[in-house]
């Protein structure tokens, strides 16, 4: 596990609505850094988590606040 610096933990906390992204420097390769809870909902299935139509709300005004809402308009979160 890593442990954040200060810093970093105060960052998360300009926005905590938004996953935040990471790079690793050494690969390029950007990372979303998500709560445990959220992550487990992604990973137990959709299918055991009911979206209400907050939850997509609140995914697709994310996706249009990051510039991605026309990649994603025809699909529904996993």
């Amino acid at each position: 596990m890593i442990e954040l610096t200060d810093a970093q933990a105060e960052l998360l906390q300009t926005d905590p609505s938004a996953p935040p992204r990471v790079l690793n420097p050494r690969t390029r390769e950007t990372f979303v850094l998500l709560r445990v809870e959220e992550y487990e909902k992604i990973a137990i299935g959709e299918e055991a988590y009911d979206w209400t139509d907050e939850d997509l709300d609140a995914w697709n005004a994310d996706l249009a606040r990051r510039g991605e809402w026309a990649e994603h308009e025809e699909q529904e979160p996993s």
